[in-house]
């Protein structure tokens, strides 16, 4: 029997007319990355591309924070956030390169959840995406010790004034200058969350809810520009209860 055919004998709170396919995908990133442009194109949320990144710091200790995700690169299977590489996020995966990634969009009913090994960016991939920032975010990344100790508001305002000065920007410019005026600092940059496990979940107001699995192997190598790198396996699929 069918999921269908099966959800005609439910009553009507536990059926599901937006669900996973009966026969599950080889592979989840195309259907991830539906829900994600879709996200964005209904205006769902003011960041449909907002996400939690849970990490292990140093001592041990788990810690989560939202994020933006920037790029989603379906083949081979990862996606990209942008940090000061020196914040707490920054220290936790220099000691535990690994993150577990959480999307959920309340009112589209979704949620994706990834798990995987991290790694830098490539250096063009930070340049590119940098130069794309206004220059107050620019100068915000050469101006902030994100996650360090200050003594007040006023000190942070100050070392905000003092990089607009070091660049020679103008706070009250009408136009944005150049993106080479304020370029990418050294500490700042992209991490790519390779999948290694990635789990899809349509929620179901009776919490029947519809939940599958994918995992694959993934094998260190390196890439085109001497980056960290993997060469993927195939996916495994199966359900889950919810």
């Amino acid at each position: 029997m069918s999921i269908d055919t099966a959800q005609q004998d439910l009553p009507e709170a536990f059926r599901m007319e937006d669900r996973l396919p009966d026969q599950l995908p080889s592979d989840p990133f195309p259907t991830f990355a539906r829900w994600f442009h879709a996200a964005h194109e209904q205006k769902i949320q003011p960041n449909p591309n907002a996400m939690t990144v849970a990490t292990i710091d140093p001592d041990g200790r788990p810690s989560a924070r939202i994020v933006l995700c920037k790029y989603l690169v379906e083949d081979p299977g990862y996606i990209v956030f942008f940090t000061n590489r020196t914040s707490r996020k920054g220290a936790a995966l220099d000691a535990h390169p690994r993150a577990a990634v959480v999307f959920h969009w309340d009112r589209f009913d979704k949620q994706v959840r990834i798990e995987g090994p991290v790694v830098e960016s490539p250096e063009s991939e930070s340049n590119r995406y940098f130069a794309t920032r206004t220059a107050g975010k620019r100068i915000g990344a050469w101006s902030s010790d994100q996650s360090k100790p200050i003594g007040s508001r006023e000190a942070l305002l100050q070392q905000v004034r003092d990089a607009q000065k070091r660049f020679g920007v103008d706070p009250d410019a009408q136009t944005e200058p150049d993106p080479e005026t304020v370029p990418r600092p050294p500490h700042w940059g992209g991490y790519r969350v390779w999948a290694e496990k990635m789990e899809l979940w349509v929620g179901n107001r009776s919490r029947i809810h519809d939940r599958a699995l994918w995992t694959r192997s993934l094998e260190t190598t390196i890439g085109p520009e001497g980056e960290d790198s993997f060469t993927p396996g195939p996916w495994s699929a199966t359900r889950l209860q919810p």
